[in-house]
């Protein structure tokens, strides 16, 4: 064999003898710890995420080594490409004010709250995910599954969330134009809280980014590619992702590498 492949015979047992270098043991126990992150969050981190997850936990190592480390083992971030467009014809409205047009983050909790409605597909049946997010710490604060996109919907999840965060009156609510959000039921409980409405300007997606953001996170890395088969699973699937990963678990770039229940805890 060894005349085959053209090696020496004393070069082949030299390599098959010769014990591990001390980089070679680093990088075994280093990958260990990878592959234990990477698993725990269902494959949904990349190198920059396994690497502050593993500084958290007191190791000093490069964030390139990580990143070969999980190339070279095919440890790759789960990615999907998600779409955006409704199902079905959507009615906004022309009327309100964008009240944030920097689109700035506020330096508290409670300051300026973020919403939007989203659809998700179960056995052929659409289904609406409304959400509230705390914009300073992206938390979810409240959320709600129904059958129907309507005022009553958004509605409810907005009451879930004051109940959830008992805000004081000059909470800014900032939301697309879509009729749910400008119904009189919804505006009535805005109006009743002290809370001021910002609308996104018509045709600019990005004016609510963070929402987008959020809901690309989520289907990426909970919806697509798995089937649900009744609304229960979905309802079921959803809470644990958005009331124990995400907002406990998930770190978030844009807040320091921190989970959102971390970030607030930091800063209380």
């Amino acid at each position: 064999m060894c005349s085959w492949l053209g090696v020496s015979r004393s070069g082949y047992y030299g390599w098959r003898n010769r014990q591990p270098s001390d980089r070679a043991i680093e990088d075994g126990e280093l990958l260990r710890r990878i592959r234990a992150i990477y698993d725990a969050n269902k494959g949904r981190y990349g190198s920059p995420r396994v690497y502050r997850a593993l500084k958290k936990q007191g190791f000093a190592v490069g964030q390139k080594r990580v990143a070969r480390l999980m190339r070279e083992n095919s440890m790759v971030a789960r990615v999907v490409k998600v779409t955006r467009r409704a199902p079905g014809s959507r009615r906004f409205l022309a009327s309100g004010e964008n009240l944030r047009p920097d689109g700035g983050v506020p330096v508290a909790t409670n300051r300026v709250w973020v919403a939007d409605v989203t659809y998700l597909k179960v056995q052929h049946r659409w289904y609406y995910l409304s959400v509230v997010m705390d914009l300073y710490s992206r938390a979810v604060v409240g959320w709600s599954l129904d059958e129907s996109r309507t005022t009553s919907t958004t509605k409810r999840t907005l009451l879930s969330a004051i109940s959830k965060r008992c805000p004081q009156p000059g909470l800014m609510m900032h939301t697309d134009r879509g009729v749910e959000y400008r119904g009189g039921e919804y505006q009535a409980v805005l109006k009743r809280n002290g809370i001021a409405h910002s609308l996104s300007r018509p045709g600019q997606c990005t004016d609510n980014a963070h929402m987008e953001s959020f809901f690309h996170s989520l289907k990426a890395e909970l919806i697509r590619g798995r089937v649900f088969r009744d609304a229960s699973e979905l309802r079921y699937a959803l809470a644990g992702y958005i009331n124990n990963y995400y907002n406990r678990t998930r770190l978030r770039s844009g807040i320091g590498y921190h989970s959102p229940m971390e970030y607030e805890q930091l800063a209380a």
